[in-house]
């Protein structure tokens, strides 16, 4: 009984949709400009995407105890304590797990670690403050993962603090300020009777399709000038390649938005998380192998 129970909690650490979150570990990795071992590069992709990622989605799904659809899970199990277990278990063993790559890096996790709790534990949820949880996101998930990928792989710390690295780390932010509210447009409702303010709700549902393109615009402006900066214009070129999808697809939601905002659903966001998370990290990843 005991691990079938363990087993109906293991889905809500929804492990597949940490897939989403790839492209700022590859985009770290490709703005290096001297080689780091593969080897660490796999131990940091394990720690983040199938232990770190995974417990603070179970945490986030023990507190939201969402009934409708979340990210990755059309229809979420319900939630028990066996759920929290699992989340301890893979908090310990992304620590562990970094630490054997570097103590730095066991640190960087853990602080990401405790900044996901907050963003959901009932005493403390930043979830139910729209811009103090945006900021939080944007920063964690993007410049702040960004940093702590190439700090994993061991780069020197001329590398970490050079301006056009930290810009770049400041385009992965910029990304995540654009992909975030569209997470939010579908679950208006389940967040308002979880009593949440997110900043979808707050810009509305054509309102959230216009930040999201500015913000994105923004990133991909910026991105573009400091690889011509670098004199990286192949790499700017298979940005441009790689993300035309995204682009197209986008401007198609936006439209079907438009003419009727049912269409902001579960389906539409999922399948454009899908397909910007593929393309962007097959962009940075052929950076990488160029």
């Amino acid at each position: 009984m005991p691990l079938t129970a363990y087993r109906r909690a293991l889905p809500l650490l929804r492990i597949p949709f940490s897939v989403y979150l790839m492209p700022v570990f590859w985009f770290g990795l490709s703005a290096l400009r001297e080689p780091f071992s593969p080897w660490r590069a796999a131990g940091v992709f394990v720690v983040l995407h199938l232990l770190a990622y995974p417990a603070s989605n179970g945490y986030n799904s023990y507190y939201d105890r969402d009934e409708g659809s979340i990210g990755g899970l059309r229809r979420p199990p319900k939630v028990s304590r066996e759920l929290l277990h699992l989340v301890w278990l893979f908090d310990v063993l992304a620590v562990v797990g970094a630490g054997l790559l570097s103590l730095w890096f066991a640190a960087l996790v853990a602080v990401y670690l405790l900044v996901s709790k907050a963003y959901s534990y009932e005493g403390i949820r930043l979830k139910k403050y729209p811009l103090l949880s945006t900021v939080v996101v944007v920063v964690f998930q993007g410049a702040y993962t960004f940093l702590m990928t190439q700090v994993g792989v061991a780069a020197g710390s001329a590398q970490l603090s050079a301006p056009d690295n930290l810009v770049l780390a400041l385009v992965s932010s910029l990304f995540l300020c654009g992909s975030y509210p569209l997470t939010q447009v579908y679950q208006h409702e389940e967040d308002a009777r979880c009593g949440d303010r997110t900043l979808s709700m707050r810009l509305g549902i054509r309102g959230t399709f216009v930040f999201a393109g500015l913000a994105l615009a923004a990133g991909a402006a910026l991105l573009a000038a400091t690889y011509l900066y670098r004199q990286e214009e192949r790499h700017l070129l298979l940005f441009l390649v790689a993300t035309g999808p995204v682009v197209f697809l986008f401007g198609q939601w936006a439209r079907a938005v438009w003419q009727q905002e049912a269409a902001a659903d579960f389906d539409h966001t999922m399948r454009m998380n899908q397909v910007s998370s593929l393309c962007m990290s097959v962009a940075f990843a052929l950076m990488l192998l160029w």
